[in-house]
């Protein structure tokens, strides 16, 4: 069974004083099911289970919202013997919420009434045109979160890392101590099988229970193919293809010297008009992140974002290795990515941040300078940089020697490293991203 860090939020909001029904929101597949299934049986005397994917008939309990006394009536009539309302003691799991809009709409009615506790889960939550949306969303009346397929902590824990090995990691960060060579050749082989395994939890199961990377490409695959029948199954008629097309030109996109997302490459002539909608489909889906160009390098990094320009990263980075060439994964493994291996590696990055909850941000001008990555950390904004070889830093250096203009003391410069600080530049090997996403902000 696989170690989540969810289960701490979970723990949190059950044991909140005054809570709101709970939404569990996230990619198809990221382990959201699972996670809350183990939690509230750990958790719970009674837990009543519906899925309305599975079982459209289980919708008609939400047809007319009078009380939660009628939801609960009609559900037990269904149910039977499986359903048993106890108030304090019953978790009700709302499964794919999305597929039921107006059982959405009664989770206000369950805050209101206040006897049981409620968990729902939904895939695409945020997609414009999915299915019927509510009528009305309960404001105040429900907390959101949102679950990611496994970040590379969880993957360290899957593979038998300890937390006393995390820590030296910590300790290392914190004091700009270099790693010992045993923990460093082990956390760059597990980094490297990560870049090709990922985090979806069918995937990392696969790989402890085989180690077989076919088997483990070919359930990406199946995952990656599963997104696009979404796109098809669910997008309005005339978005379905244009959708399709914007997923497929990825790895395109991340290819490029300027990775700025161009709709050109997704069809000759694209433009904005044409394929906006369709990115925001994908990216709503969680299947996605955008990272968006700042116009100028100072904080709040949002208010200085500019939205019309970004660059594009898949949410897990095992699912964009898959969407590569055969014998990639090989060539990550043996070292040998030549060119392609920039992209990747950022996408590593991207992945870390993102499962930390961070939004993304990246800084390039018309003049040639360009960072990879800016974040906020400690109450400072800080150039992180994701090196796949030795390249260099360039633009880190030269906005560093202006900090009366670009307003930046410090930068991070990932990559086949051990740990070292020079000229305000602290190095670190590029496995320790995730730590750097989890710092303080």
């Amino acid at each position: 069974m696989l170690r989540r860090r969810i289960e701490e939020k979970f723990l949190e909001w059950k044991q909140s004083r005054d809570k709101n029904p709970l939404i569990v929101k996230g990619c198809r597949q990221c382990g959201k099911t699972y996670s809350v299934l183990d939690f509230a049986r750990k958790n719970y005397t009674n837990v009543v289970y519906i899925n309305f994917f599975e079982n459209p008939l289980y919708s008609k309990a939400f047809d007319s919202i009078l009380s939660v006394d009628e939801i609960v009536m009609y559900l037990s009539a269904i149910l039977g013997g499986e359903a048993n309302f106890v108030p304090g003691e019953t978790c009700l799991i709302l499964d794919e919420i999305q597929e039921c809009p107006r059982a959405r709409m009664a989770l206000k009615f369950f805050k209101l009434d206040g006897r049981y506790d409620v968990i729902c889960t939904g895939s695409l939550l945020g997609v414009s045109g999915y299915r019927n949306q509510p009528i009305s969303v309960p404001v105040g009346y429900e907390t959101m979160i949102t679950m990611y397929p496994l970040d590379f902590e969880e993957f360290l824990w899957a593979n038998g890392i300890s937390e006393q090995i995390i820590d030296k990691l910590q300790y290392g960060l914190d004091t700009v101590s270099p790693i010992s060579d045993v923990i460093h050749t082990k956390m760059n082989d597990l980094m490297h099988k990560y870049v090709i395994v990922g985090g979806m939890p069918a995937v990392v199961n696969e790989f402890i229970e085989t180690k077989q990377l076919n088997k483990v490409l070919q359930l990406q695959r199946d995952i990656v193919n599963g997104y696009r029948d979404d796109m098809i199954k669910y997008a309005s008629s005339r978005n379905k293809s244009q959708i399709r097309e914007c997923f497929d030109s990825i790895p395109k996109q991340l290819a490029k010297e300027n990775k700025k997302f161009q709709y050109s490459l997704v069809k000759k002539k694209g433009t904005a008009a044409m394929f906006s909608g369709s990115l925001q489909w994908i990216e709503d889906a969680g299947i996605i992140r955008r990272c968006h160009n700042l116009r100028i390098t100072e904080l709040p990094l949002d208010g200085n974002s500019d939205e019309s320009v970004f660059k594009v990263y898949m949410s897990d980075i095992g699912l964009f290795v898959s969407m590569l060439e055969d014998g990639t994964q090989i060539d990550i493994l043996q070292g040998s990515l030549l060119g392609y291996k920039g992209a990747i590696y950022e996408n590593l990055v991207a992945d870390f941040l993102t499962k930390a909850g961070r939004n993304l941000y990246f800084y390039r001008k018309d003049s040639g300078l360009e960072v990879d990555f800016v974040i906020r950390l400690n109450g400072e904004c800080v150039l992180l940089e994701c090196k796949a070889s030795t390249g260099n830093v360039k633009s880190t250096k030269t906005i560093l020697k202006h900090p009366e203009k670009y307003h930046v003391h410090r930068a991070i410069k990932l990559g086949n490293y051990n740990i070292g600080l020079s000229d305000n530049i602290l190095t670190l090997p590029l496995y320790m991203g995730f730590l750097v996403a989890k710092c303080k902000s």
